[in-house]
């Protein structure tokens, strides 16, 4: 079983770093998507064996602070260790490539981590996977799909929980993967 101690201050760092942030599109709170992130996790740990809880947990909790906020590398090893700063630096994307090969780049950094580190971004994707944005053309909502699909091929072996999950929200974002 994960620790509520580190979960807690995992959390609390998270509320902080996203304070001002927003759920895109809406007025909520960033810190229900962190939280909706880690209770999928969560419900995969409860049901899975063979991972590090406390791992996955603290990097549910902290896996957008790198990329969106200003939280450090070195913030995040002095205080949850390297495997933690390790597993969030992966699943933030490299800002310093062009867009279209961040993804890839992601999931590569991803697959070297223990996969505990997967879980995280198969329950961020479904998580991500609400209807899609009035606004978006098709164009869009077609190329968000796929990367669903290369999220789920490339990482869903490490959670069957999870990877039924996101394969049911890709019909429900209207069509599954090839």
């Amino acid at each position: 079983m994960w620790s509520q101690e580190l979960c807690m201050a995992a959390t609390r760092i998270a509320a902080v770093a996203h304070a001002e942030q927003t759920v895109p599109g809406t007025e909520l709170p960033y810190l229900l998507h962190v939280t909706l992130v880690a209770m999928e996790v969560a419900a995969a740990l409860r049901v899975e064996s063979g991972h590090d809880e406390d791992l996955a947990m603290q990097c549910a909790l902290l896996h957008d602070t790198l990329e969106d906020t200003d939280v450090t590398y070195a913030q995040l090893k002095a205080t949850f260790g390297s495997a933690v700063a390790d597993g969030v630096l992966a699943l933030s994307k490299e800002p310093t490539l062009p867009k279209e090969a961040q993804m890839a780049d992601s999931l590569r950094r991803i697959q070297l981590q223990p996969r505990a580190i997967w879980l995280v971004k198969l329950a961020d994707r479904i998580v991500n996977l609400q209807a899609p944005p009035k606004h978006w053309p098709a164009t869009k909502i077609a190329a968000y799909r796929e990367e669903a699909c290369g999220i789920l091929d490339a990482l869903g072996e490490a959670s069957p929980l999870l990877a039924a999950r996101l394969t049911a929200k890709l019909v429900t974002y209207g069509v599954g993967c090839d």
